[in-house]
């Protein structure tokens, strides 16, 4: 097993992975609620490695080739996308006196974090085409032991960011959970999944009006 595709496959892992994303929101924010935050990190890593894997061992052709099914996830990423930017500025735009009274609503059990986690990776369309197309047609070109090693370097990547992130955001919860923080952290998130669900969009409409 080759270690040098392994470091490839973990550098090119985090520099898809570790970009904010719909699947990084929602893990920063169970980790400053300190929410079923390891439950969500490992979900997370999880669907990446069943993904990634699908990518490198030759899902990647597949999605890419299948317009239909690319455009059909991309449409429901870009409803996802602009779904969860309404909540995140919703969520800003609350008083702080509201932010306190709903904590106790806000927070959800193992099952609804495993599910929100769900949705944030298999809804979100730029996760099919990091870890899927890109990732499979890169690690596509490797052969034997060197494809595996750079599968697992990917696999390595996404484990040690989502637990990083986590586990991050826990220690830090009482100063991200800050008021002003915590609405300057989710008018980002907002403007990041509306700018990914515009761009999408622009995507779409430019190639299908071509």
């Amino acid at each position: 097993m080759s270690i040098w595709a392994l470091l490839q496959g973990f550098g090119l892992g985090a520099s898809m992975i570790i970009p904010i994303g719909a699947q990084n929101a929602f893990v920063l924010n169970q980790g400053i609620k300190r929410n079923h935050h390891l439950t969500t990190a490992t979900v997370c890593s999880i669907l990446d490695t069943l993904f990634i894997s699908l990518g490198i061992f030759g899902g990647g052709a597949l999605l890419s080739s299948n317009e239909t099914l690319l455009t059909s996830v991309t449409i429901g990423g870009i409803l996802f996308l602009t779904f969860y930017g309404c909540l995140s500025l919703s969520s800003a735009l609350r008083k702080p006196s509201e932010q306190e009274k709903s904590k106790e609503v806000l927070a959800r059990g193992r099952r609804a974090v495993i599910l929100g986690a769900l949705a944030v990776t298999v809804l979100n369309p730029h996760m099919y085409l990091d870890t899927v197309v890109i990732l499979g047609s890169i690690g596509g070109q490797f052969e034997g032991n060197d494809r595996v090693a750079f599968a697992i370097g990917t696999i390595l990547a996404s484990f040690v960011w989502f637990y990083t992130l986590s586990m991050g955001a826990a220690k830090l919860g009482p100063t991200l959970s800050k008021p002003k923080v915590k609405r300057g952290i989710d008018l980002a998130v907002a403007a990041m999944m509306f700018f990914i669900a515009i761009h999408l969009a622009q995507g779409l409409w430019s190639q299908y009006a071509a």
